[in-house]
């Protein structure tokens, strides 16, 4: 063993020198390109005491932002939740025509410009745009209103979930599946005892990455939106708006929401990896088609 070691070939890092090197310059990169700017945004945001911050926070403006910005992810969220587990189920239950073509589909979002999706919204949407005609003679405001705003949120966020729970998935087969409906049981009651039990660790982590980019989306958002102060503003615009208006508290006041909610994030996103690293791959093997044909 030790002859086998004494030739084997050294490996990037064995060297005392080159290992302190790698971490000292990651450890630096770190330092300057996530922690400083994090430290600045508390640190402004809080400059000039608590009850500054807290004034900057309670703006009715800012209200209005970070209400707009929970109501779209609280439409956004549970819809994309919801095509995700279908376009999963589909993809990986089911075999048909177009499965490439829906794969495709979900993967168009992560490939376009979140702007260009923005503007994409405009032509569908826009007065001049293809059903903006037939919707405006019909008094329904989609643009520059809540809709446009969940429509753009909804495109840039749709394949989190999906892409989470597809090569699960794939991983698990349709054993379980087949066996809980040749003993009886319904496409729903199929879904709730065997399949669901078995990708909730994958299912909450894609929600919670699909709801942390809902909170912090920019580009198409602010496309659509118009920017119409204390109305169409999401926290993400509202902070660009006092920023350009110098109003350097307030912006930063709002960014440390915007913060305090990726902190959460990466939070959740450890504890769902700690917690269902031994899961995530492990089907439910206990006798659940038993159990549904007793229920049945």
């Amino acid at each position: 063993m030790s002859a086998i070691k004494r030739n084997r070939p050294p490996r990037v890092g064995d060297d005392p020198r080159t290992r302190g090197f790698l971490l000292a310059f990651v450890l630096l990169t770190g330092a300057i390109i996530v922690v400083g700017p994090l430290a600045i945004i508390f640190s402004q945001a809080f400059g000039r005491g608590v009850p500054v911050f807290l004034q900057a926070i309670a703006h009715p403006d800012t209200q209005s932002a970070i209400a707009m910005t929970l109501i779209t992810a609280l439409i956004a969220v549970p819809v994309n939740t919801i095509f995700g587990i279908a376009a999963a189920w589909a993809i990986t239950k089911f075999d048909f025509m177009g499965k490439r073509l829906l794969l495709l589909i979900i993967e168009i979002p992560f490939s376009i410009s979140p702007i260009v999706a923005g503007v994409a919204y405009l032509f569908v949407y826009g007065l001049q745009g293809l059903f903006g005609p037939a919707l405006q003679s019909a008094d329904i405001k989609i643009l520059f209103a809540l809709p446009g705003i969940v429509l753009a949120s909804m495109f840039v966020t749709a394949p989190f979930v999906a892409r989470e729970l597809i090569p699960l998935m794939q991983a698990q087969g349709r054993d379980l599946e087949e066996a809980a409906t040749s003993l009886g049981a319904s496409g729903w009651r199929t879904f709730l005892m065997v399949t669901l039990p078995n990708i909730r660790w994958a299912l909450l982590y894609g929600v919670v990455l699909c709801n942390a980019r809902v909170m912090g989306e920019f580009g198409a958002v602010s496309i659509v939106s118009g920017n119409i102060r204390g109305q169409t503003n999401t926290l993400p615009l509202h902070i660009e708006l006092l920023y350009h208006d110098y109003q350097t508290v307030g912006a930063f006041a709002a960014a440390t929401i915007l913060t305090l909610l990726a902190l959460v994030t990466i939070a959740a996103k450890l504890l769902l990896e700690r917690y269902g690293a031994g899961h995530r791959t492990r089907p439910i093997l206990v006798a659940k088609p038993a159990a549904i044909e007793e229920k049945s």
